[in-house]
């Protein structure tokens, strides 16, 4: 009969099979004749077969209308055959394992969730129970168990008393059956109602003692996946709050923590460790900041308040309000019906759309708006003489290079400030400059001293002074605070001074110059200076200055005599050749004097002072320790279990004036009240363990990434560990081989001024300090992020200065350009110093006008001179980018160069830059806002003239330009990465913005220029930190009021660009595996420069046309699916590699539990995260 069966379904298709199946089933099923069990038996493995081979099976028996699932439930309901029932446990695990949720759901729907119970009461009461039975039921359970509706189910059924009677200690027998059951148990409890169910039972005291046991007995390591299966099922139940606070009671932290340590020695433990690791960090108490308020502990009072938005808010906030935490740590866990709602039908392709991209055609399309009357724009005329100068009172005869004689501004030396004492007429005149006098020893009670103020003689006082008559310029010293002799007598031995050679603008090195005669110190210490100022606009009044922790302190004459007498010891001359000469410590601090912060600042940091050189050797991207982080958060879960060994002291806090600095030898000392400095609290945790918080941005209550402190009394062979607590965003290129950077006055004295990459232990995750609702954008239930990083320092009782990235302050703008217009030669370069407005603070926004003077004063030479297209270029304007001001800086020494390529540019363009668009926010210390608590780089659609003065009056030259028919060829806006690697640039094209839509159709005959790749394409091919692959030309929603959208959407600039430079390093090219520094940062700059020129000559009619290649992109666009990583972002690869250590660091009460391998190092890509740089949210990867 069998063989007459097989025969006659061979002749009929696979659905009529099945179906023919079906009915023989349920015919037997009606029957219930003894003796059918055999023919019960043949069909279901026949069904078995053809649901293993055919997926078309599966969905027929799952689909509408179909009752093959009843048929096969109501077999397993009355047969009592051992083999029947293991055949159609198999057919529902195959039809489940592919369908996922809706099938499953299927399943549950058609009462199969009782039949599988009772079959399991049923199993489990047999003795010994049928082990292969039991690990298909809970292999079943556990499939349909993670779905909400079904677990609900399954647990109103008992199921989750059930697991835990079959669950229990140590045993070798069944254990393939305590496996199953283990992960059908952690599937039932993500549902918070079963969950809530077991932590009323008191289970999770008993998951703790079960894990407990198998640890202690499991000594041969041969049950691990029972032990992992135990963790996560508490790691299931600890998602809601009561779960975590029935964790704590029964002491599991502390059991966790010992086992966690216990199998550290085991590399195959780790998942046992990782996962320990993620439910510690969950349920470690949230703690609150300590901070009274979480608002900048600057205030500055705005001229106009914003009608609606953050800023709004912060101001309406109730002054009773605490802003650094809820009155709840985590989001409500209150059951709701919520958990029983409609599945989604997981069968369907689910098409995940990007609705950030802009989508609408029309307003894609570029739309010329002056948006200001004509008469109003007239008021920029002023800013452009070019375009009306006749030169006819110029003298242009002379076009050659002028030379490059040095004179005081130029070439004299790096003035280091040292021990005090009359300037001697006998010193050789030939020095052009002050070296240092060794000074006698130093003073304990001087050791610790808080830093005095110098004051500065005034010119109408100087007139008899030798050093007056020799160098006017050089008329101003800082004063310092006593270090240590040792740093006194480093000081006495080196003068830094610039390179004679001030027409070379790049260098690669340095050159230590040996001086055999005597310099001696120019300059008398004062005493502390009395009249400070209190408040107000400029830094300092009366011409009083503070520098560092340098000591000056008087000797007599003999001991003066008695060291110039012993001075015929070579004294090293530090010759900088690698530094352009743009670098001038005494005019730093005249443009320091008359920059206004809202702290009023009276210290200028050492590094803005000496100056900065690359170092000559090679920063490669450090390669991440294995196990860094989970190391890390079992140090913070110790400060939890053994409390008693914290410290817990505050040594430094900007919002408690009156905190003294520590007095011990071994305590850390910090500052940070200088320009750009943020650190706002210091908290001591253990002897060599310090917490650091970070101020926000002024009328802001986020945006905490960017830091430059100081830090002094440290010894030497001691690691010490800086936690920085308060971090916002979700990850960071600390994580990717990204170190801090430092800078060590010791090195300095020692010929090496530079900032280097350092630390060990680096990582960056969530820890267990709460973000209120208020800072989080209304969202519940967030943390803070740490970075923390060790440090050994090479000098005892050095002082060091730590920053996020190379500081680059506004005072060092101004000097700078002010250096440049010193330097330049008026009949080959014309060069302007305009200021475009005045900030809300009071200080001036520059302004600067490069090109080449015209060839003579003929007609036809100065309206080529008018016609040249314009180039408009700004940065600077998130104070945290501080590569974007590096760059430009590259750009700008290029420009003002005499190299016969920066001729030929100059001759080709009108260079309008804006090196710094948010200068207040750079003076304070800011990371991404102005004084108004706004991103400016969101206001350029309707910039306030009294909020937003820098981006109204720069889009209102770009009006301008736009309203006399001069646009600009190229728009550049410099910006800084936080999260990618290498340089590349955002564009605007409609055409590549259609093509990521769900409008194809739409744009299929759209026509474009595609003239917007050429400038990246070029740079991608002369510039070695430039990364073509990432750059993204895709306009997006939230990027609409960007300066890079806006010009060219309403200005009608094609070519408009951010360009984006790494924070961290490079993954391709020349520079693949180091992380960037200024060297490769300015050369970024100066390849931009040639970038521009080879664009000009390319598109030159009367030179070459643009080859077809560097602009056929069709060709190269990318037709493979983007993965979508969050509603705005598209991704191609990973942003970042995943980690070694395979652990979910999320703490969130209410976030999504994943397998620990799909969450391992993934960072949470959302746009809420404020602190992204313009188009952080967009990553389509185009060749």
């Amino acid at each position: 009969m069998n063989k007459a069966k097989a025969s006659s379904e061979k002749s009929v298709s696979a659905s009529s099979r099945t179906v023919s199946l079906l009915s023989q089933l349920e015919k037997i099923n009606l029957d219930s004749v003894l003796g059918e069990s055999d023919n019960a038996r043949y069909v279901t493995s026949r069904i078995l077969h053809l649901v293993q081979s055919q997926e078309k099976t599966r969905k027929e028996m799952t689909s509408k209308g179909s009752t093959g699932i009843e048929v096969i439930l109501s077999t397993l309901e009355n047969t009592r055959d051992p083999q029947t029932i293991l055949n159609i446990l198999n057919i529902l695990i195959e039809i489940v394992s592919v369908g996922g949720g809706r099938r499953a759901s299927v399943l549950v729907s058609k009462g199969g969730t009782q039949i599988l119970l009772q079959l399991l009461l049923t199993a489990s009461k047999d003795s010994p129970p049928n082990e292969e039975l039991m690990v298909l039921l809970h292999t079943l359970l556990a499939k349909i168990g993670p779905k909400a509706v079904n677990a609900v189910s399954l647990g109103k059924n008992g199921v989750v008393e059930l697991m835990f009677k079959i669950i229990g200690p140590f045993s070798k027998r069944n254990t393939s059956l305590m496996k199953v059951a283990l992960d059908t148990l952690a599937a039932l409890l993500k549902s918070k109602t079963n969950a809530r169910r077991a932590v009323d039972r008191g289970y999770v005291q008993v998951l703790i003692t079960i894990y407990v046991d198998w640890h202690h007995h499991d000594s041969r390591h041969r049950y691990m996946l029972i032990r992992k299966g135990v963790l996560q099922c508490i790691k299931s139940v600890t998602n809601i709050k009561l779960g975590r606070k029935a964790f704590l009671d029964a002491n599991g932290m502390k059991i966790l923590y010992n086992t966690s340590q216990e199998c550290l020695a085991v590399r195959t433990l780790d998942p046992l460790v990782n996962t320990s690791s993620l439910i510690m960090r969950k349920c470690f108490p949230k703690n609150r900041l300590p901070l009274p308020t979480i608002k900048s502990a600057f205030h500055f009072q705005l001229p106009v308040i914003p009608a609606s938005g953050p800023v709004a808010q912060l101001y309406n906030l109730p002054p009773d309000v605490d802003d650094v935490v809820d009155e709840s740590d985590d989001n409500d866990d209150a059951e709701t019906e919520s958990e029983i709602e409609t599945e989604i039908d997981d069968d369907n392709d689910q098409y995940f759309k990007n609705d950030d991209i802009e989508s609408d055609i029309n307003k894609l399309k570029p739309r010329q708006e002056l948006g200001r009357p004509i008469e109003e724009l007239k008021m920029y005329e002023r800013f452009f003489p070019e375009l009306s100068e006749n030169f006819q009172e110029w003298d242009l005869v002379s076009k050659e290079p002028k030379p490059s004689v040095p004179d005081a501004n130029l070439s004299g030396p790096i003035v280091v400030p040292t021990a005090s004492e009359e300037h001697s007429a006998e010193a050789n005149p030939s020095t052009k400059g002050v070296a240092l006098k060794e000074c006698s020893p130093l003073l304990t009670e001087d050791y610790n001293r808080r830093p005095v103020f110098l004051e500065l003689p005034k010119k109408d006082n100087m007139k008899g002074s030798s050093l007056h008559q020799q160098n006017d310029q050089r008329n101003m010293l800082p004063s310092c605070q006593c270090l240590s002799q040792e740093i006194v007598k480093g000081l006495d031995k080196i003068s830094l001074q610039n390179s004679a050679k001030n027409d070379q603008h790049y260098g690669t090195g340095c050159v230590v110059k040996k001086e055999n005669k005597a310099s001696v110190a120019t300059l008398a210490c004062s005493k502390p200076c009395e009249h400070v100022s209190p408040c107000g606009g400029s830094l300092f009044e009366g011409s009083s200055v503070q520098l560092g922790k340098l000591c000056c302190t008087g000797v007599d004459s003999e001991e003066e005599e008695d060291s110039r007498s012993s001075s015929s010891g070579e004294h090293a001359m530090f010759q900088v050749c690698d530094v352009s000469p743009v670098h001038d410590c005494d005019l730093y601090l005249e443009m320091v004097k008359n920059t206004k912060s809202i702290p009023e600042y009276s210290e200028v940091a050492y590094p803005d002072y000496f100056g900065h050189i690359p170092p000559s050797f090679k920063e490669p991207i450090l390669e991440r320790r294995y196990g860094v982080q989970r190391t890390k958060i079992c140090q913070d879960i110790e400060r939890l279990i053994y409390q008693n060994d914290i410290i817990d002291r505050v040594v430094y806090d900007l919002d408690n004036l009156s905190c003294s600095v520590p007095e011990e030898a071994d305590v850390l000392k910090f500052n940070s009240k200088f320009e750009s400095g943020n650190l706002r609290k210091v908290i001591q945790i253990r002897k060599n363990e310090y917490d650091l918080i970070l101020n926000s941005d002024i009328n802001s209550n986020h945006y905490h990434q960017w830091f430059y402190f100081e830090v002094s009394g440290m010894k030497i062979g001691i690691g010490y560990r800086f936690n920085i607590i308060n971090c916002e965003k979700s990850n960071s290129q600390f994580n990717y081989g990204m170190q801090p950077l430092m800078y060590s006055v010791q090195e300095a004295i020692r010929s090496r001024p530079c900032w280097t990459r350092v630390g060990t232990d680096i990582c960056y995750y969530k820890n267990h300090f709460s973000r209120s609702s208020i800072a989080a954008g209304g969202q519940k239930g967030k943390s803070y992020y740490t970075i923390t990083f060790t440090v050994t320092f090479q000098h005892k009782d050095d002082v060091c200065y730590f920053a996020y990235h190379y500081p680059y302050t506004y005072s060092t703008l101004k000097m700078h350009l002010r250096k440049l217009e010193s330097m330049h030669n008026p009949q080959q370069i014309y060069f302007r110093h305009d200021v475009l407005c005045e900030t809300l603070a009071g200080n001036t926004c520059p302004l600067v006008t490069i090109t080449a003077m015209p060839e003579s004063n003929y007609y036809e030479h100065i309206c080529q001179f008018r016609n040249r297209p314009y180039i408009f270029l700004s940065a600077r304007v998130h104070p945290g980018e501080t590569n974007a001001s590096w760059v430009m800086k590259g750009t700008l020494e290029y420009l003002m160069s005499n190299t016969p390529n920066a001729q030929s540019l100059r001759e080709s363009y009108i260079f309008k830059i804006i090196p710094m668009l948010n200068p207040d926010g750079v003076i304070n210390g800011n990371h991404r806002c102005s004084l108004s608590g706004e991103d400016l780089n969101r206001q350029w659609q309707n910039p306030n003239p009294d909020l937003h003065p820098t981006i109204y009056h720069a889009k209102g030259l770009l009006q301008y330009l736009a309203a006399i028919k001069r646009l600009p060829l190229v728009y550049c806006d410099y910006h800084g990465h936080s999260r990618k690697k290498n340089v590349f640039m955002y564009g605007c094209s409609i055409k590549e913005t259609m093509w990521h839509t769900n409008v194809n159709a739409a744009s299929c005959d759209l026509m474009e220029d595609p003239a917007y790749r050429a400038l990246p394409k070029i740079l991608s091919q002369t510039a070695p930190a430039f990364c073509m692959g990432s750059c993204s030309f895709v306009v997006e929603k939230s990027k609409e009021s960007t300066a890079r959208v806006v010009v060219w959407r309403e200005i009608g600039v094609q070519r408009s660009y951010t360009m984006e430079s790494t924070l961290c390093g490079c993954d391709q090219g020349k520079y693949k595996g180091l992380q960037i520094g200024t060297r490769e940062l300015e050369e970024m700059g100066a390849k931009f420069c040639v970038g521009l020129l080879r664009l000009k000559r390319m598109s030159s009619p009367l030179e070459y046309n643009l080859p077809s290649s560097l602009l056929d992109f069709e060709n190269e666009l990318i037709e493979s699916s983007c993965k979508v990583t969050s509603p705005t972002t598209y991704v191609l690869d990973e942003d970042e590699p995943r980690f070694l250590e395979e652990v979910d660091y999320s703490a969130e009460s209410n976030d999504e539990d994943v397998e620990l391998a799909d969450n391992a190092g993934d960072y949470e890509a959302t746009n809420q995260d404020d602190g992204l740089s313009d188009q952080d949210s967009t990553r389509i990867l185009l060749s």
